[in-house]
């Protein structure tokens, strides 16, 4: 490439670049407020680092594999300006924020084709992380989690001879009354220990279907674990009074809880490479 072509793709770049920030400048900002503001998606900040990380690790595949930009790269870049407009009339932040990556795919197969496309799928995909859940599905998964967990809850305080009466969410004690509110359903940890744990997958073993079954690992792990933390702070606040249920050993035990859900996943990540080693080296097939 000559020092002028060079100079032509930096400003195009730059252009490009620009006209991004102009377009979704409010939406990025709005995100960035709700990982800051809402507990459920503060591993957002970590999304975009470790995006681009993945892509950087991808760069020489990336420039060796055939640039063949495609024109079926605008169209989907207009659809995904169509969907923006469509969100920003319709008050849906979901749809705002997914056409950012509608328009970073379609620019990209634009400019440089299918097969450089491919080589960055995984990074790509795992911005999707970065988005808020909508409304209307965080709520048909919040809910029934807090019944799973109330339910948890109260036949582990059976077991450990603490009298509980479970109505819905609600676990009732001889001294206090618990409320497994939407913070407590186990919906937060689920979502954090989902990316840690396609990150875990990503650098530890070189297997699909062992990254495959470490992500799917953390929805029961998050379960459990959250059961668990509901069912000891029941008994805690049956032995020592409501306050064991509130304030700094509250969320003393949610972080707590999520380590121990963390290292019950790396644990199976050993079992799995103990009992079925990988036959190459990780580094050596990552894609």
């Amino acid at each position: 490439m000559t020092t002028s072509t060079s100079q032509k793709a930096w400003a195009a770049g730059l252009l490009i670049a620009a006209g991004f920030a102009l377009v979704y400048w409010q939406v990025v900002a709005k995100l960035v407020h709700d990982w800051y503001s809402d507990d459920n998606y503060s591993h957002g900040f970590l999304i975009i680092p470790m995006a681009l990380y993945l892509a950087w690790e991808r760069r020489e595949k990336f420039f060796a594999a055939p640039d063949k930009p495609s024109s079926l790269g605008l169209i989907i870049v207009a659809g995904s300006l169509l969907t923006l407009f469509a969100g920003i009339i319709g008050s849906e932040l979901f749809l705002t924020r997914i056409s950012i990556l509608g328009t970073l795919v379609g620019t990209l197969l634009f400019l440089c084709g299918w097969r450089r496309v491919g080589v960055l799928a995984f990074p790509l995909a795992f911005l999707l992380l970065m988005i808020p859940i909508p409304a209307i599905i965080f709520n048909q998964i919040a809910f029934p989690l807090q019944l799973l967990a109330s339910r948890f809850g109260e036949t582990a305080m059976g077991m450990a001879n603490v009298p509980v009466l479970r109505e819905g969410n609600v676990l009732i004690l001889a001294n206090t009354t618990l409320e497994v509110a939407e913070a407590c359903s186990g919906i937060r940890s689920l979502v954090s220990l989902l990316t840690l744990a396609i990150v875990l997958g990503y650098f530890s073993d070189p297997r699909g279907w062992v990254r495959t079954l470490i992500a799917v690992s953390s929805v029961p792990v998050a379960v459990v674990t959250n059961g668990f933390r509901v069912a000891g702070t029941g008994i805690a606040a049956h032995r020592f009074g409501a306050a064991a249920a509130e304030g700094f050993f509250h969320e003393f035990s949610g972080w707590m809880v999520f380590i121990a859900a963390f290292a019950l996943m790396l644990g199976l990540q050993r079992a799995l490479t103990k009992m079925v080693p990988a036959a190459v080296e990780p580094a050596a097939v990552r894609v």
